[in-house]
C-alpha cells in the first residue's frame, strides 16, 4: 500500500523491497489501483474529515516477479506510520489552494477599491443635483397625483357602469332561477296524474291487464316529466352556483369602488399640501416604510380583472338564462308531443275496447237466442221420445201376444216379420232421439258457459272502458299550460 499527499508531485512513501531482477519482464500483469479512504480519529480530533485536504490510498496488488527459468514473488509493504504521522499528512494543502487563496484576497481589495471610488463620485454629484432635483420632485409628484386622481375616477366610473350592469344581470338570473324552481315543482301535477293513469289501469281485470300502448306512452310520459324536472333542477343549480359567483365579482366591484374612493380622498387632501400649509410636519423614518404592494400597471391591471371578471359571469349569466329559455321551449314541446300521444293511445285504446264491448254484446245477444232455441229443441226432443214409446210397447205387446200362438200357428208370417223390424226401428229411433237428446243438452250447458264468458268479458270491457274513459281522460281533459307551469313569465 502506498500513502500520497494532496500535490500531484510529492509522495510519502516507504522504501521498497527489491524483487531480486533489474528489469521486469514484458509480460507482467498490470497493476491494479483501488481509490479509496480508511479514517482515523485521533484522541480527542472526532470530526477530522471537516477540514483535512483530500487524501486517497492507492492500494496495489502484489507484483510478479519473474527471472529467466524461475518464478519469485514479492510483497510490498508499507512502511509501518503512526497515527500523529498520518495527521500531519492531513494538515497539508496544494499550491493550487494556495494561488486561488491569492487570487481571492486581489480580487476583494480591487472590488472594494473601485466600489469606494463610484460611492465618491456619486456622492459629488449628488450634493450638485440636491436643490433642482428637489423641485423638480415636488413639481413632478403635484402633476403625478393630479394624473393619479384623473385616472381614479376614470377606473371609478368604469367600475361603477360594471357595477350596475351586474346587478341587473344578477336580478334577472335570479328571476329566472325561480321559474325554474316553480315550473319543476309545478310539472308535479302532471306527474301525479300520469302515476295516477298507471295506478288506476292497474286495476283492470283478466286479458285486459294488457301492456299496450297506452302504458307504453304513460311510462314515456312519467321518465319525460321526470327528466324535465331533473333538467330543470340541474340548470336551477347551476344558476345558483353562477349567482355565487356573481355576487363575488359583485363584492370584489364594491370592495374595488370603496378602496378607489378612499384613495381619491387622501389624493386631494395631499394635492392640496403646499409648502406652507399648516398640516404639514416631520415623520422621520416614513421614507424608510415601503407599505405598497402594487404598482401603475398591477393597479390599474386590478381594476381591470375586477371589470372583466365581471363581465365574463355577465356573459354566462346570460348564457345559462338563454339556456334557460332553450330549455323551456324544447321540454314545453316534447312534454306537449308526449301529452297528445298519451291521449291518441287513450283515444284509440277505447275505440278498440268499445268495438270488442259491442262485437261481444252481439254474440251475447246471439247465444242467448240460440239458448232460447236449444230449449226449445231438447222440449221437442223430450216430447218426440215420449211419443215413441206407445208405438214401442204397442209393437213389443203385439209380439209378446203372437208368442202365445200354439204349435204349427207360431210361424215367421210376414205380420211377425213386420212387427219384429218395427220394433227394432222404433228402438233404433228412440236410442237416435236420445243421442242428440243428450248433445243438444251438451250444446246448451257450452251455451250457458258461453253467456258467462260473454258476460264476464263485457264485465271486464266495462271496467276497462270506466278506468280509461271516465278515470284516465277525465284528469287529462287539459294539458296545463304554459303560464301555469312557470315557464312563460
Amino acid at each position: 500500500m502506498e500513502f500520497l499527499g494532496t500535490t500531484q508531485t510529492a509522495s510519502y512513501c516507504g522504501p521498497k523491497k527489491a524483487c531480486g531482477i533489474s528489469v521486469l519482464p514484458p509480460v507482467a500483469p498490470a497493476r491494479v489501483i483501488q481509490e479509496c479512504y480508511q479514517p482515523y480519529y485521533l484522541p480527542g480530533y472526532r470530526y477530522l474529515n471537516s477540514w483535512r485536504p483530500s487524501l486517497l490510498y492507492k492500494v496495489s496488488n502484489t507484483q510478479t516477479c519473474l527471472n529467466e527459468g524461475a518464478t519469485c514473488r514479492s510483497t510490498l509493504r508499507p512502511p509501518t506510520i503512526l497515527p500523529a504521522d498520518r495527521s500531519a499528512l492531513f494538515c497539508r494543502y496544494s499550491p493550487h489552494d494556495w494561488d486561488q487563496s491569492n487570487r481571492l484576497q486581489i480580487r476583494a481589495a480591487e472590488a472594494s477599491r473601485l466600489w469606494a471610488s463610484r460611492l465618491m463620485g456619486d456622492s459629488m454629484r449628488l450634493m450638485q443635483d440636491k436643490d433642482q432635483l428637489t423641485r423638480q420632485m415636488q413639481e413632478g409628484t403635484g402633476r403625478n397625483l393630479g394624473q393619479r386622481l384623473s385616472d381614479i375616477g376614470l377606473w371609478k366610473s368604469e367600475l361603477s357602469y360594471e357595477l350596475e350592469r351586474l346587478l341587473n344581470e344578477n336580478h334577472s338570473l335570479d328571476a329566472v332561477k325561480r321559474r325554474l324552481e316553480g315550473a319543476a315543482e309545478e310539472l308535479n301535477c302532471p306527474l301525479q296524474a300520469a302515476l295516477e293513469c298507471l295506478y288506476q289501469r292497474e286495476k283492470r281485470i283478466g286479458i285486459d291487464l294488457v301492456h299496450d300502448n297506452v302504458e307504453k306512452n304513460l311510462i314515456r310520459e312519467v321518465d319525460l316529466l321526470k327528466c324535465c324536472q331533473e333538467q330543470m333542477r340541474k340548470l336551477a343549480q347551476r344558476i345558483d352556483i353562477q349567482m355565487r359567483d356573481n355576487r363575488d365579482a359583485q363584492h370584489a366591484l364594491e370592495r374595488d369602488l370603496e378602496d378607489k374612493n378612499s384613495a381619491e380622498f387622501i389624493d386631494e387632501k395631499c394635492l392640496n399640501l403646499r409648502n406652507t400649509s399648516d398640516c404639514i410636519s416631520f415623520f422621520h423614518g416614513v421614507e424608510k416604510i415601503d407599505g405598497t404592494i402594487s404598482v401603475p400597471e398591477t393597479w390599474a391591471k386590478f381594476s381591470n380583472d375586477n371589470i372583466r371578471h365581471s363581465q365574463n359571469m355577465r356573459a354566462n349569466s346570460i348564457q345559462l338564462r338563454e339556456e334557460a329559455q332553450n330549455l323551456f321551449d324544447v321540454l314545453l314541446d316534447q312534454m306537449w308531443k308526449q301529452f297528445t300521444n298519451t291521449n291518441l293511445a287513450f283515444n284509440a285504446r277505447i275505440a278498440e275496447v268499445t268495438d270488442v264491448k259491442n262485437k261481444l254484446q252481439v254474440q251475447l245477444a246471439k247465444t242467448l237466442q240460440e239458448i232460447f232455441q236449444t230449449e226449445n229443441t231438447i222440449m221437442l226432443l223430450e216430447r218426440s221420445i215420449l211419443a215413441k214409446e206407445s208405438p214401442l210397447k204397442v209393437a213389443q205387446t203385439r209380439l209378446e201376444c203372437r208368442t202365445r200362438r200354439p204349435s204349427v200357428e207360431l210361424c215367421r208370417d210376414m205380420p211377425q216379420f213386420k212387427l219384429v223390424n218395427e220394433v227394432f226401428t222404433i228402438d233404433d229411433t228412440l236410442q237416435t232421439l236420445k243421442l242428440r237428446l243428450r248433445e243438444t243438452q251438451d250444446t246448451l250447458q257450452l251455451l250457458f258457459m258461453t253467456k258467462c264468458q260473454l258476460e264476464h268479458e263485457l264485465a271486464v270491457k266495462a271496467n276497462t272502458l270506466r278506468i280509461d274513459k271516465e278515470k284516465c281522460m277525465g284528469m287529462r281533459k287539459t294539458f296545463p299550460s304554459a303560464r301555469c307551469l312557470g315557464i312563460c313569465p
